[in-house]
């Protein structure tokens, strides 16, 4: 068993595939209209094949109180790993991407956090 797939709920679909692929560099995999939304997924270009990241909409109430209390909360929903964290934080700042934190050391990791504009907060990190 492994995991092939996982979601992160969004306020906005079109503003997600946008900030995924033009920000985080990821490749759309999927675009397929399911009624009202779309099934829409990412993947990174190191591993197109592996892991799919779901852009769900969150148009249920239980998604949005979950996605709004993690929100308040600062609790990022997902974690990416990055090869150079220095690199990428200074990459995307450029992008105006707004960061919560900057790359902070956090035992044998270091961390940083920024907003995807759709409701979320994202960590990326370095081992």
């Amino acid at each position: 068993m492994q995991i092939k797939m996982t979601s992160v709920f969004v306020d906005d679909q079109a503003k997600a595939l946008k900030f995924y692929t033009e920000n985080l560099e990821f490749i759309k995999k999927y675009e397929v209209p399911v009624g009202e939304f779309l099934w829409l997924t990412v993947v990174s270009p190191e591993a197109p094949d592996e892991i799919e990241l779901v852009l769900e909409p969150n148009n249920h109430p239980a998604a949005k109180a979950y996605q709004a209390a993690l929100k308040t909360d600062g609790i990022p929903c997902l974690s990416l790993a990055v090869k150079d964290i220095d690199a990428e934080y200074k990459r995307m700042q450029g992008l105006g991407v707004e960061f919560r934190s900057p790359p902070t050391d956090m035992g044998p990791t270091r961390a940083a956090i920024f907003d995807d504009t759709c409701g979320n907060w994202i960590q990326m990190y370095q081992s």
